[in-house]
């Protein structure tokens, strides 16, 4: 994959553009398992393997790709302890803490308007 630089103001970025960093980096963290992996890791600091205990359904190909790619965007920071066997941990950064406050916002929005959206669906497979 080819990540593109962008060298202007990030309100330059523009979404709807094709070929925008906005779009990629929105495009990386819009996916169900790096918010969950965001909500999991809320204010605590968590090893792999509780992460994965965390969040149910998710594979250990996919946490570790998200893993990495939550890294490479600077969300989490990847903490690796020199012992034997190695101890890796994971940690929200300050931009991975501000977008959880965007995440909060979903997760309150579903448990809001879940009964409303379950209508919905039933009306619509009527």
């Amino acid at each position: 994959m080819v990540t593109k630089q962008f060298s202007g103001a990030p309100e330059d970025a523009d979404l709807r553009r094709a070929d925008s960093l906005a779009r990629e980096i929105f495009s990386d963290v819009a996916n169900k398992w790096a918010f969950l992996i965001i909500e999991s890791l809320g204010e605590h600091t968590l090893r792999f393997s509780e992460l994965r205990n965390e969040i149910e359904g998710i594979s250990h190909k996919m946490l570790t790709q998200n893993l990495r790619m939550l890294e490479r965007n600077g969300l989490i920071q990847r903490t690796v302890h020199p012992v034997v066997p190695p101890r890796v941990e994971y940690t929200l950064t300050e931009a991975g803490q501000a977008l959880r406050v965007t995440i909060d916002g979903m997760c309150d929005w579903t448990h809001q308007y879940l009964g409303h959206i379950e209508a919905a669906r039933r009306r619509f497979n009527a």
